[in-house]
């Protein structure tokens, strides 16, 4: 799967947005992936985390637990988990630092993968991996359903694993370009949720 099939497919779920909006970094874009509706749709998600956990095994080998930062990361880390064979468990925010909770452990002999939804700065990414490092674990790699980076985000130093690959523009909010200034602004994702 390329990186216009990644994209035909959230285009079959009207996943691919045109407009103005906030993503969960703070910077602007024209274009939102809704990747909820994407999720909302098992079919698709399968085929989707299915052919990341190829790109995976092809790159890393044997990998024992995929792990997921909540929110975003959930529903992909399960399903690619499910399609590599193995573990999945997720962080969240606990005192707004990314941690384990739920009595989620990870052996020091274990290959551990952190996937995530869509990757624009890799903060979530970043924050995930302090909290695998503070347990312990062998982090061996980072992957995602779509790199809105186009591989020039941060992901800690890890070596990086995406279905797609875009370069959609994204702008600091104090230097938006005059057509996207006079767009009413919607924050569609979930970052900041109480």
């Amino acid at each position: 799967m390329n990186t216009q099939d990644v994209l035909n497919e959230f285009k079959k779920v009207g996943a691919l947005l045109e407009g103005h909006f906030i993503l969960s970094s703070g910077r602007r874009s024209p274009v939102f992936l809704q990747k909820a509706l994407v999720f909302s749709h098992p079919p698709t998600t399968e085929r989707l985390c299915a052919a990341l956990a190829r790109k995976l095994e092809a790159e890393f080998g044997k990998i024992d637990v995929v792990v997921g930062p909540a929110v975003g990361g959930l529903i992909p880390g399960y399903e690619t988990a499910r399609a590599l064979g193995c573990r999945s468990i997720y962080t969240e925010r606990e005192g707004g630092v990314m941690s384990l909770r739920r009595g989620f452990t990870i052996a020091p002999e274990e290959r551990v993968i952190i996937v995530e939804d869509i990757v624009t700065t890799g903060i979530s990414m970043r924050e995930t991996l302090e909290a695998l490092k503070g347990a312990g674990a062998d982090v061996i790699g980072a992957a995602c359903i779509v790199d809105r980076s186009n591989g020039k985000a941060d992901v800690g130093g890890l070596k990086f694993v995406s279905l797609a690959a875009v370069d959609f523009p994204d702008y600091d909010a104090n230097d938006l370009p005059p057509a996207l200034a006079k767009l009413p602004a919607t924050k569609p994702g979930s970052r900041g949720l109480k």
